[in-house]
Order: structure tokens, then sequence, then C-alpha cells
């Protein structure tokens, strides 16, 4: 059994970018694909999938990398974990690189970037940065 799944998927996405793999496959769970979608519709990842492997839901993550070669995914921490949870209020969600990079946070609204829920002034559970 996982402790920290959340963890696992932001290293398996940072394994596979180092290594230039064109997809990485996940197990999926509705927090994780939520995750994803946010990369993804922040244009971290090219783009992803939700199936079934052999009867086991998995997200089929397919990674973008730039003209030269290296990886849009710069570097992605994971913030809070379940030893020590991560909680913020509107105001005080981080920036990272000065704006450059993204929170990814957990909502009562649902799972976006900081910028967003600073716009919706909705606070919550700061779940990882990605630049």
């Amino acid at each position: 059994m996982m402790t920290d799944p959340i963890a696992d998927l932001l290293t398996r996405i940072r394994n596979a970018a180092s290594e230039k793999h064109e997809k990485v496959e996940i197990p999926a769970s509705r927090l994780k694909a939520n995750i994803v979608r946010v990369l993804k519709d922040e244009g971290y990842v090219k783009n992803f999938r939700l199936s079934r492997d052999e009867g086991i839901p998995v997200i089929k993550v397919y990674l973008k990398y730039s003209d030269e070669g290296s990886s849009v995914i710069q570097g992605i921490r994971r913030v809070s974990r379940p030893g020590l949870r991560r909680y913020s209020g509107y105001e005080l969600f981080p920036r990272p690189l000065s704006g450059a990079g993204i929170a990814i946070v957990s909502t009562s609204h649902g799972v976006m970037t900081g910028s967003k829920a600073r716009q919706a002034k909705i606070g919550g559970e700061l779940l990882c940065e990605v630049w």
C-alpha cells in the first residue's frame, strides 16, 4: 500500500521527463486525474488519457518537450504531504519562480492553480509546485 500517491505521481512524471520518455503510465485516481488536467491546461504536459489496463484504471500522461529537446517541466515538488499537511488562505499561496511556475491547490471548488484560487478568493491545501 502506498502512503503518498500524489508524490508517486510527481516522481513518475519527473523521472520520465528526465529520461525523455514520450509517455508515462500512472495508476489512476480522481485526484491524480485532476492534477494532470491542471498540468495540461497550463501547458506542462501535451495530453493525458484515462484508460483501463487489464481492468486496472491508469492515466497515460504524454509529456511535452521544447524544440531543443528539454522537458517543459523543469521542476516539480510536493509541498503538502500525509505527515504534514499545508493549508493556506488565498492571499498566501506561493508564486514559484516569481510567477513563472504554478502552485496546484486542492480547494472546496476542485483542484486548480494558485492564481485561479486567488482570483476566486478560495483557500485550500497546497499540493505541489511546478516550474
